[in-house]
């Protein structure tokens, strides 16, 4: 069983113009997530635009993932975006079967209708059941299309069971976090936080990394403060700053300003979005000016953190 800890991006799904997977540039950005140093990726997840991708896509998309990544860092993968029960069983069941390290569930399909824990654990000991028992899971609390926070007992319930390697701590709250590590001890199960604001309070408080959206942006910067930031705090706490500021950025029309990004950065050639038609940059004034700086930003700190 591979450890999945470290910085995992959230990685976003380039389309050609034409709507269609662009799997030369999708090559691209994986070797860019490799060059950055990270430690996992999520091949399949809100960023991905999974609820805008076919089971097939998804499908062959994390299959994709895992043969270009060939065994050099794990990769993880969601694959139900469906509320009938029946239905996530054959969406999991044939994500399984792609070669990924852990598979990961989706917090609010397991209680679709926000009806509390009984639902919630009848609907995950249903997929328990069906999915093998050597096969790694992870949890993710997907803000969409709601955001199903574990309880601590649905938590400790996880962390206990030993099927659990990996959750994406999505309550962007640091005593939760803080809480959640406490409850995990002496079990498979890391809490690896995903909002930026927190990213490195919560690393010095046990969480096993940081998988939010900017690992998008700048993933080396991230894992510098994963890696030496508890060896050179002063640097590390300004550095978080920075880290939180530039994330804001997320509401300005996140995923298509990240390919946005990275078209400017010769990744993609389109910036084409599923879940996103808006033209950003007309929508959301000074954008261009912000990916600049963040860009900008990025290096000055590269060169900092090198030197």
């Amino acid at each position: 069983m591979k450890t999945i800890n470290g910085i995992v991006p959230v990685m976003l799904t380039p389309f050609a113009a034409d709507q269609r997977i662009d799997y030369p540039a999708l090559a691209k950005l994986i070797d860019w997530y490799l060059e950055k140093g990270v430690d996992a990726l999520f091949a399949v997840c809100q960023s991905s635009e999974m609820q805008f991708l076919s089971l097939e896509e998804r499908v062959e998309l994390a299959r994709f993932v895992v043969q270009r990544v060939n065994g050099r860092i794990p990769v993880i993968a969601s694959g139900h975006i469906s509320d009938d029960i029946e239905a996530q069983k054959a969406e999991l069941l044939a994500m399984a079967q792609t070669g990924i390290d852990a598979l990961v569930l989706v917090t609010n399909h397991l209680d679709p209708r926000n009806e509390g824990s009984d639902v919630f654990y009848a609907v995950l000991n249903t997929l328990l059941e069906t999915l093998p028992a050597s096969l790694p899971l992870g949890l993710y609390e997907c803000p969409a299309p709601y955001r199903r926070l574990l309880t601590d007992d649905e938590f400790t319930w996880c962390a206990n069971s030993g099927r659990f390697v990996v959750l994406k701590d999505v309550s962007c709250d640091l005593p939760t976090v803080e809480r959640r590590v406490r409850l995990a001890q002496g079990t498979p199960l890391n809490v690896i936080n995903a909002n930026a604001a927190i990213a490195w309070p919560a690393i010095l408080a046990g969480s096993q990394g940081f998988s939010g959206v900017f690992t998008n942006f700048h993933p080396e910067l991230y894992s510098w403060l994963w890696r030496e930031g508890k060896n050179q705090r002063a640097l590390a706490d300004e550095l978080a700053i920075f880290l939180s500021l530039g994330a804001v950025s997320e509401t300005l029309g996140y995923p298509k300003n990240a390919k946005i990004y990275h078209q400017r950065l010769g990744t993609f050639d389109s910036i084409t979005c599923r879940v996103n038609k808006d033209d950003v940059l007309n929508k959301y004034w000074g954008l261009t000016v912000i990916l600049d700086q963040i860009r900008a930003g990025t290096e000055q700190w590269r060169q900092r953190i090198v030197g």
